[in-house]
């Protein structure tokens, strides 16, 4: 990732991501907070190496932040390895962002001719050194569009001598599943998760299950320019082939029940569920009827067209109503490919995935399963979700925005609990990578192990400070650091927050999107700030 567009970390902030501007003093931005000094930062993927592919490396110290504004280091982390000074920058990607390749379907670079390229260069990479023929998974969510794609990314990975095994629409925790279950070499998912239907997307898993560095994706970005670096294709019987996975749904099912307690059951629990019509619509259902809940579905009607439309994890307001009318014990809302979850409690409230964490932290902590006491989340999270963590005697570790980023550093440190405000939430003691299903099961088992509503769990979790998110969409991408109107209201919102809050202002590694987020104690401030920042961009941008 670019370490160009990267904006100035101030004193005693955690760095910011790639493309971001983090401000504030205080303690939901200083690694040293006022109230106990136990929260602390990970290192941006921009100055920090990529995650160990194999088991979690012990942790050693981390150096002091440095002072360049072009390359921020971390701020001091406890069992979190730093990036050393000579590290360099992680490698510029032009087609990979946050979460592998996406943009609008049958457009640029999402065509076709990609996918095809793709195939054969993950192909070249997960077939070097072995003697034997690659084998690669391909699953989907439910867009029209993933039939064209993973037609192109078939015929790619054959060409090169590749075997295809199509496991059709499934999460893409699945896949991540499935690749190292079936000992396979890559898996690739064909999702834009949760976009709408238009756009999609392509994700890549390396045979332990685990999203690829950013070193590996550049060399594949390389490759693809680059045919020749791919040797002779192979012909006659080296030509590869593809094969349909008829029990794909049925293995992962099996899978994501087995991290719900053995002693428990949801005999008795009424359970409202929106697959979004994506790629959950037959599996999350069937893990739920299986463990004993009594099931209301939403959202299992895909069509191509309506993944994420007015449904799922993003527009939860119809589930809201339905677990009130059905009086259901919980709602879960699943995204396009089902890596994410927002939960809703009896009374029809959102528990997102901050107050997520909080909870499972203070329940694995209690069982003395919470490894070093540490959770680990991004610099989206809420300040309240630090307190949490200190009133636990815990500690917090920040990373910046996405998913891949967390689980990097929950294995540097050897920290199995970690998450997204968003609700993608990582338990590394069952999976590799978010899982929606695996989640919600993580918070029933908290339900029926204590007999409480989920609403007086969520209550007694973590203490919300107010915070505001407002979204711009601009026509074209600014280095924040030469936006001055946008840098002249950050400071002057900065000097009024003073050390009671903090402001992070970044572009969206997924959509062309700026992506402002206040915390403070007034709510009504923070609205009229987050304004006049969108506005301040847009007199930047000329949007």
């Amino acid at each position: 990732m670019s370490t160009k567009n990267q904006a100035r970390a101030t004193k005693n902030t955690p760095p910011a991501p790639s493309g971001s501007k983090r401000t504030g003093s205080g303690p939901a931005s200083s690694s040293r907070p006022k109230s106990g000094g136990s929260a602390t930062s990970a290192a941006a993927p921009a100055a920090a190496k990529a995650a160990p592919v194999k088991a979690p490396a012990p942790a050693k110290p981390a150096p002091k932040p440095a002072k360049a504004a072009d390359k921020p280091a971390p701020a001091k982390a406890a069992d979190k390895p730093a990036a050393k000074k000579d590290e360099k920058a992680a490698p510029v990607r032009r087609l990979f962002g946050t979460d592998g390749i996406r943009g609008v379907a049958n457009e640029a670079p999402m065509v076709p001719e990609l996918a095809l390229k793709l195939g054969r260069a993950v192909t070249f990479v997960a077939g070097r050194g072995k003697a034997h023929a690659p084998r690669i998974l391909i699953g989907k969510d439910t867009r029209l569009s993933g039939y064209m794609l993973e037609t192109a990314l078939a015929a790619g990975i054959c060409s090169m001598g590749g075997r295809v095994i199509l496991c059709g629409p499934i999460p893409t925790p699945a896949i991540a599943h499935l690749t190292t279950s079936m000992r396979a070499d890559a898996g690739i998912v064909i999702s834009a998760s949760h976009n709408p239907y238009m756009d999609n997307g392509i994700k890549i898993f390396g045979p332990d299950g685990f999203k690829l560095p950013d070193e590996m994706e550049a060399e594949i970005e390389r490759l693809m320019e680059n045919d020749a670096a791919l040797g002779l294709k192979p012909t006659g019987p080296g030509v590869g082939s593809a094969e349909r996975f008829d029990d794909s749904r049925g293995r992962y099912v099996t899978f994501v029940k087995s991290s719900f307690p053995r002693e428990l059951s949801l005999d008795g629990m009424r359970i409202v569920v929106d697959a979004a019509h994506g790629a959950a619509y037959r599996v999350a259902p069937l893990v739920f009827q299986e463990l004993g809940a009594h099931m209301v579905t939403l959202g299992v009607r895909p069509n191509g067209v309506n993944i994420n439309k007015d449904c799922g994890a993003l527009h939860p307001d119809n589930l809201r109503a339905e677990v009130v009318k059905r009086r259901a014990h919980i709602g879960i809302a699943l995204d396009g490919d089902a890596d994410r979850v927002i939960v809703i409690d009896e009374k029809g409230q959102i528990v997102d995935g901050d107050v997520v964490m909080a909870m499972c932290a203070r329940s694995l902590a209690d069982e003395g399963r919470l490894a070093k006491k540490t959770l680990v989340a991004t610099v989206m999270s809420n300040l309240g979700l630090e307190r949490a963590m200190q009133r636990l005697g815990g500690k917090l570790v920040r990373t910046a925005v996405g998913d891949r980023y967390v689980v990097e550093a929950m294995r540097a440190g050897g920290y199995n609990l970690g998450g997204e405000q968003s609700g993608h939430l990582v338990f590394l003691d069952y999976a590799s990578t978010g899982d929606g299903v695996v989640a919600a099961l993580q918070v029933l088992a908290i339900m029926q192990r204590t007999g409480r509503q989920l609403s007086e769990l969520a209550q007694g979790a973590m203490e919300r400070v107010p915070q505001i998110l407002e979204n711009v969409s601009l026509p074209a991408r600014k280095p924040l650091e030469a936006m001055a109107t946008l840098g002249a209201g950050i400071a002057k919102v900065e000097a009024e927050l003073g050390d009671d809050g903090r402001v992070l202002v970044r572009w969206s590694g997924t959509e062309p999107k700026l992506r402002i987020m206040l915390e403070g104690p007034n709510e009504d401030k923070l609205r009229r700030w987050a304004k006049d920042l969108a506005q301040a961009a847009k007199k930047d941008v000329g949007g």
